[in-house]
């Protein structure tokens, strides 16, 4: 895994693109990219980090930061982790996430969460493989601007 740059900005988009599609979400190109802009030039928001093969860039994972009270300082959240398809199964996912979670634990963050759909087990078994586990929280959202993806 290496941390992504403004370079790379085109090429996360075009993977996101990719990643909202097996969703059935179409994407709004330009906010994405405005997105990626943010993280990759301001570390307060987070970090991106691309997912790599050998020398290939292969997928990415997005790593958004905030302050807990639960925790007492820093938390994570992971947004997006996205390996194309044919790399999957090839424990990528989840040699991204313990790099994640080293990571964090090198920078001071005190807890990570990641949201999945109720019915991906498939995403939620890498999650819970690294030591993610469900709570008696309930996510609720108030969605205050229109998402990056679009219905």
């Amino acid at each position: 895994m290496r941390q992504a740059s403004l370079r790379d900005v085109g090429q996360l988009v075009s993977m996101m693109r990719g990643f909202y599609a097996e969703a059935g979400y179409a994407l709004n190109l330009r906010r994405a990219a405005v997105s990626f802009t943010a993280l990759l030039t301001d570390e307060r928001f987070g970090y991106v980090f691309l997912i790599q093969a050998g020398d290939q860039d292969v997928g990415y994972l997005v790593l958004t930061l905030a302050y807990s009270m639960e925790y007492g300082g820093l938390s994570a959240t992971i947004e997006d982790l996205y390996v194309q398809r044919p790399f999957r199964g090839a424990g990528l996912a989840t040699a991204a996430l313990n790099e994640a979670r080293t990571f964090c634990a090198r920078c001071g963050v005190r807890g990570m969460r990641v949201e999945t759909g109720s019915g991906n087990e498939a995403a939620q078994a890498v999650y819970r493989r690294i030591g993610f586990a469900r709570t008696d929280r309930e996510l609720l959202t108030l969605s205050l601007a229109d998402p990056t993806h679009e219905v």
